[in-house]
């Protein structure tokens, strides 16, 4: 048995939205550190894709298409897949933005939007949480091992976002519920903690900040004078998810450069 607190050797991670950005970070640091990986996400050639790289670590990794939102598709493809891999001791909850296909463009004010326009905000930032959660629970108890579900959330939803109230709700809804969802599961040894994260380098955030002079604005934002990338979250997530953070739970960590108190 390893003397490293980080070791995840001879556990099992989920990690939703995995096929690019902060999630596909996450389960390479995870499988870096012994971990063997459910790889979820909507297209099945970016699963495919991390599995293969995450095979030529020596561990094992099962891609998993599948749209989170969907919560029989979930309950029926978690399972097996956890079955197939050994049992589910880490869910990272990572799939967000506005679904699948994302959305950089300038939203709306909230007023001149109609509840139509709420669904994709909620969908997968709120309910795809919740519908994984409520698949992936029974698992980790069953498994007797304790465990560790961490959701990736937003500062959007610990100070607000203009133009972003909808998604500033459902990461919020997310914290809350991670509460009390830690709550409800102390007793059996399964933490629940949150990463909230503000502006990391990922294809959609990259895109907006191609220009120059936007990248100098927002990085005015930030005390530490950069962009975060999708090592920062990885390297939190870690933690949480090993043993040197058996009794941490109910909480919500920044990861954001210092963005916060700059508002």
């Amino acid at each position: 048995m390893s003397n490293n607190p980080l070791s995840l050797t001879g556990r099992v991670a989920l990690v939703t939205g995995a096929g690019q950005g902060v999630g596909r970070q996450i389960a390479l640091t995870l499988a870096e550190n012994g971990c063997d990986v459910l790889i979820n996400d909507f297209f099945e050639d970016r699963a495919r894709l991390l599995a293969d790289e995450i095979a030529n670590l020596g561990r094992r990794a099962v891609p998993i298409a599948g749209d989170v939102t969907d919560f029989e598709a979930v309950r029926s493809w978690l399972p097996k897949a956890a079955a197939e891999a050994g049992g589910l001791d880490i869910v990272v909850n990572n799939a967000g933005n506005a679904g699948p296909q994302g959305d950089a463009s300038e939203q709306p004010k909230f007023w001149e939007t109609e509840p139509s326009d709420w669904a994709r905000w909620l969908g997968t930032n709120l309910y795809g949480v919740l519908n994984v959660c409520r698949a992936a629970t029974p698992l980790l108890i069953e498994r007797g091992k304790g465990g560790s579900i961490i959701n990736i959330i937003s500062d959007a939803g610990r100070v607000g976002e203009a133009g972003l109230a909808v998604y500033s709700g459902a990461k919020a809804g997310v914290a809350g519920f991670s509460r009390a969802l830690a709550k409800e599961l102390g007793r059996h040894r399964v933490r629940v903690n949150c990463v909230s994260l503000s502006a990391i380098m990922t294809p959609g955030v990259a895109a907006i900040i191609s220009d120059p002079e936007v990248l100098k604005r927002v990085t005015r934002a930030y005390p530490l004078g950069r962009i975060g990338t999708p090592e920062d979250p990885s390297n939190l997530v870690l933690f949480l998810a090993s043993d040197a953070s058996t009794w941490i739970t109910a909480q919500t960590y920044p990861v954001n450069g210092g963005f916060a108190v700059s508002q």
